[in-house]
C-alpha cells in the first residue's frame, strides 16, 4: 500500500545487497562459523549457539560492531571481523551468490525512471566490490557505500543513508530518498534518516512484523517490486 503522507518524488534510492538485492544463501552464517573457530569458539557449543543466534538477530548492522559485542575486546573483534571477511570472500569468490530475481532490472528500471540508485552494505568494503565483481554489478551504479565510507558507523545509524544523500546530490532534502532492506537495522537506519519511503522486503533476513514494527512505510515481497511502487508514489 502507498503510503499517503509522501507527497515528494522519490529521486534517490539507497538499496541494501545482501538480502535484498544479492541472495547469498546463508554465506553469513558459514563465514561467521569459520571466524568462531578461528577465535577459538567451540562448535555445537553452547557460546557457539549464543553468539550465532546474535548473528542471526542482527543482520543488517555493521559487522565489525556486531563482533565488538560478541567478542568485547577491540583486539578480538578486529580478528574476528577480518576472519570473518576473508571466509565469506572466499565463499563469494566460489560463485557462491546471485541476484536477487529481478534486482539487476528493477536497479536498470529506477534509473531509466530518473531515480540515482546507490548500494550499500554492513559489510567492509573489500567485501563489497568482491560481491559487486562476481556478480558484474562495477558499472550498474554510481556509487556504493560502506560504514567505512561514511564515518565508520553503519545501520542502524543513518549515516550511509545521509552521505548517500550528500555524494550524489541527486535530490533537494531527505524526504525524497527511499531506503530499501531486508532487515530492521536498514528500517531504522532509513526512519533515522528522515526518508520518504522506507520499504522492507521479505527476501532476507526479517519478516513482515518485524520490518513493521521498525518502521517500514512498506512491505514488498522482493526489491523486483519498487519500481512500481516508486511511480505510484512518485
Amino acid at each position: 500500500m502507498v503510503n499517503a503522507m509522501t507527497t515528494h518524488r522519490t529521486g534517490l534510492v539507497v538499496l541494501d545487497m545482501a538480502g535484498t538485492t544479492v541472495a547469498d544463501g546463508g554465506l553469513v552464517e558459514q563465514a561467521f562459523a569459520a571466524a568462531a573457530r578461528e577465535l577459538g569458539v567451540v562448535p555445537d557449543s553452547a557460546d557457539h549457539a549464543a553468539k550465532l543466534e546474535y548473528v542471526r538477530a542482527t543482520m543488517g548492522e555493521s559487522k565489525i560492531s556486531v563482533f565488538r559485542h560478541l567478542f568485547g575486546e577491540e583486539t578480538l573483534a578486529q580478528q574476528a571481523n577480518a576472519a570473518f571477511e576473508k571466509a565469506y570472500g572466499t565463499l563469494v569468490d566460489g560463485g557462491r551468490i546471485a541476484p536477487v530475481p529481478g534486482a539487476e532490472r528493477a536497479i536498470e528500471e529506477l534509473r531509466a525512471d530518473g531515480r540515482t540508485v546507490v548500494l550499500t552494505t554492513g559489510f567492509a568494503r573489500v567485501t563489497q566490490d568482491a560481491i559487486l565483481d562476481a556478480l558484474g554489478w562495477r558499472d550498474l551504479v554510481g556509487l556504493t557505500l560502506c560504514p567505512a565510507d561514511a564515518g565508520g558507523r553503519g545501520r542502524p545509524y543513518p549515516d550511509m543513508v545521509l552521505s548517500a544523500f550528500l555524494r550524489t546530490g541527486a535530490v533537494s532534502g531527505v524526504q525524497e530518498v527511499a531506503v530499501v532492506g531486508d532487515t530492521a537495522y536498514d528500517m531504522k537506519s532509513g526512519v533515522r534518516a528522515g526518508a520518504g519511503v522506507v520499504a522492507g522486503v521479505l527476501t532476507g533476513a526479517h519478516g513482515d512484523a518485524a520490518l513493521r514494527e521498525a518502521g517500514a512505510t512498506h512491505v514488498l515481497g522482493s526489491v523486483a517490486e519498487l519500481p512500481a511502487i516508486l511511480r505510484g508514489v512518485g
